[in-house]
């Protein structure tokens, strides 16, 4: 199937084109047939397979079919809900390339940068606007945007939505907006509070899955070095130096966890930047163009600031510390192996996190590959008193092991970054 099977305008597929592509994916070409038949949609699918074009594309269709090019000021139809600043700029940049031979204005309205300049453009008028949950709030309680004539919403990883307390907010600028409206919901993983939040906001949706909940793609290679908390730097600077990586992105769990590890990889002669949430808007942008340029060859990122990266052929993942929730494993290495590409993850573990391994090999359903010549003296994975499991989250459906009695130790009092609801990162 192409893309000119699919229904799309002649403005569209020119977009598209330019853009070198031919043929859909198959979220894309499940999806946009039933958009543009204006169904409600509950789609899953892992990252790096195409969601954004396969609801964007359909989105500008449908607000071209019925477009009022005399309408002054223009009135705001599409709403685009994301949980990070970063997704939301990835998001932004699509509807303009594709949107490109349509009369289309665009906002994007996120935290970190200036609300007077995204107020101008909201007054001005716009059709579409890609936001923050948090931002879009200020901006409501302002008066500064009118929701009464949405005629389509979209809500993009609505799993980290609703991982980030989001869900208050959601639910008051729901109620802003028509309840006659197309919405069209986007999860990587579909869990059962998913599944009550699409009952909530969809009419007789249709659902979508293109892939098994929680799966990892099977053009990423996985392995995991067992290795002692202190010699987890030694090892990653190792491996990045002996196998001459150019692009490595590298999770860890807190703010100053980051700091610490950025500063350390550059005294070993690594070129290295960090991304997190205490970083300013203009900052966070920098580190992310100096990585995807090749300036930096290692970038050191928090779950909440790494949500969203868009890299083309990033080639390795590095857990440098597990993540707290076992559904961000999947989350984090779908950075590598987008878009049919190959990819690597590498996950360090110490003795201590290995009750997380095994929740994440319990969500998984199969066990994670170990490397037994790790070059260090061999440590023991096994669990054998493992931290009680608390009830899942009920906003959530999650199981959370932050707050377990045997958590990993942290060092220096740091906190994970969590995303902190509405003051996190989606402010």
């Amino acid at each position: 199937m192409s893309f000119a099977q699919l229904g799309l305008s002649d403005a569209l597929l020119q977009a598209v084109a330019e853009q070198g592509y031919t043929d859909p994916t198959p979220v894309q070409s499940r999806t946009i047939p039933l958009i543009l038949d204006g169904k409600d949609v509950l789609a899953g699918a892992q990252t790096g397979t195409g969601k954004t074009a396969s609801f964007t594309l359909p989105l500008l269709q449908r607000l071209a079919e019925n477009h009022d090019i005399k309408q002054k000021p223009r009135k705001l139809r599409a709403l685009i809900l994301v949980p990070t600043r970063e997704l939301a700029a990835q998001v932004f940049e699509s509807v303009k390339t594709y949107g490109m031979y349509l009369p289309f204005r665009t906002e994007v309205v996120v935290g970190g940068a200036s609300i007077n300049m995204q107020t101008r453009n909201l007054r001005h008028g716009c059709d579409i606007v890609v936001a923050t949950p948090g931002r879009l709030i200020d901006h409501i309680n302002q008066r500064n945007v009118n929701l009464s004539n949405i005629e389509m919403l979209v809500l993009d990883e609505s799993d980290r939505m609703l991982d980030m307390g989001f869900l208050p907010d959601i639910r008051k600028i729901m109620a802003l907006i028509p309840k006659q409206r197309q919405s069209l919901l986007f999860s990587a993983t579909v869990s059962s509070a998913i599944k009550s939040l699409a009952a909530q906001l969809l009419n007789n949706p249709v659902e979508v899955e293109v892939a098994k909940p929680n799966a990892t793609a099977s053009n990423i290679t996985e392995r995991v070095y067992g290795i002692p908390r202190e010699y987890k730097r030694e090892l990653l600077s190792y491996l990045i130096g002996s196998n001459n990586w150019k692009q490595v992105l590298i999770f860890v769990r807190t703010r100053h966890g980051a700091d610490r590890l950025e500063q350390q990889l550059i005294s070993d002669g690594i070129r290295t930047t960090a991304l997190h949430g205490d970083k300013t808007q203009g900052a966070r942008n920098k580190a992310l163009e100096q990585f995807k340029n090749g300036k930096v060859t290692a970038l050191v990122a928090t779950d909440v600031a790494a949500r969203g990266l868009d890299i083309d052929d990033l080639p390795h993942v590095v857990n440098f510390d597990l993540p707290q929730v076992p559904e961000d494993y999947v989350h984090r290495i779908g950075r590598t192996g987008r878009a049919g590409a190959s990819g690597e993850a590498i996950s360090l573990v110490c003795p201590e996190e290995a009750y997380m391994l095994v929740e994440i090999e319990k969500l998984l359903k199969r066990e994670l590959p170990r490397v037994a010549d790790t070059g260090y003296e061999p440590v023991s994975l096994k669990v054998f008193d493992a931290p009680k499991k608390r009830a899942p989250n009920p906003s959530t459906g999650k199981k959370d092991y932050r707050h377990s009695k045997k958590p990993a130790p942290r060092r220096g009092g740091a906190k994970p970054e969590t995303g902190g609801g509405r003051r996190g990162r989606g402010r």
